[in-house]
């Protein structure tokens, strides 16, 4: 049921976030303990503010009840996607190049699980991350995670 209801948000909150001039990032629909949380993550140029959250949150709830087609209780969350920001999609790898990146991947490519550095490029499903004086190319089917990474 997962899928078919984050598909169905994605429908219905993208002509909000459009209107908005806010992007997508992710959506979650995910039970945690007894309760449902429906999780949607969005960021625009120059980042995400409360009131951004809030609207965004009005809104969507607002379609969702005219719809109506989560038949659990749930609790609706719009947030940022933070400074941890997950890379998932094709536009995530793309909007992060040249941005430091943290990458686990399902088997080892090189002998190695974990990469983090800079991804220089991303074409035709290929990730390159440039770590020192090192790059990985790493085909976007063997991800198992990855994520902007924090830069102190």
């Amino acid at each position: 049921m997962g899928k078919n209801v984050t598909a169905v948000v994605e429908e219905l909150v993208t002509p909000i976030l459009t209107d908005m001039s806010i992007e997508l990032v992710d959506i979650e629909y995910v039970k945690e303990g007894n309760n449902w949380f429906l999780r949607v993550y969005i960021d625009k140029e120059g980042g995400i503010d409360i009131e951004d959250c809030g609207a965004v949150s009005e809104k969507l709830s607002k379609r969702l009840d005219e719809v109506d087609p989560i038949p659990d209780a749930y609790f609706l969350e719009v947030s940022s996607p933070g400074i941890e920001r997950p890379l998932r999609k094709e536009k995530d790898f793309h909007w992060s190049i040249g941005k430091r990146v943290h990458l686990k991947t399902k088997e080892p490519i090189e002998d190695l699980k974990v990469f983090e550095g800079t991804l220089s490029q991303f074409t035709e499903g290929m990730i390159i991350i440039q770590e020192e004086n090192k790059s990985y190319v790493i085909p976007m089917d063997k991800v198992e995670s990855a994520r902007l990474a924090v830069v102190f």
